[in-house]
């Protein structure tokens, strides 16, 4: 199973939230005024998510 990680310290959330415009597997959702996700299962490790995200803030892994 994929484990999706987002480091708070450096994520803008919603300020930014491009990560979760590009996520076709709809995993990452900005609630408010974070990103936060919605279900790590459908996650197809893509790394676009990690790709676009300007800090870096995104950790995938299994």
């Amino acid at each position: 199973m994929p484990k999706i990680t987002i480091n708070f310290d450096q994520c803008e959330g919603a300020e930014c939230g491009e990560c979760a415009e590009v996520c076709s597997m709809d995993v990452l959702l900005i609630d408010g005024e974070k990103i936060t996700i919605k279900n790590q299962d459908n996650c197809s490790l893509c790394e676009v998510c990690t790709d676009i995200c300007p800090n870096q803030a995104i950790i995938l892994g299994e």
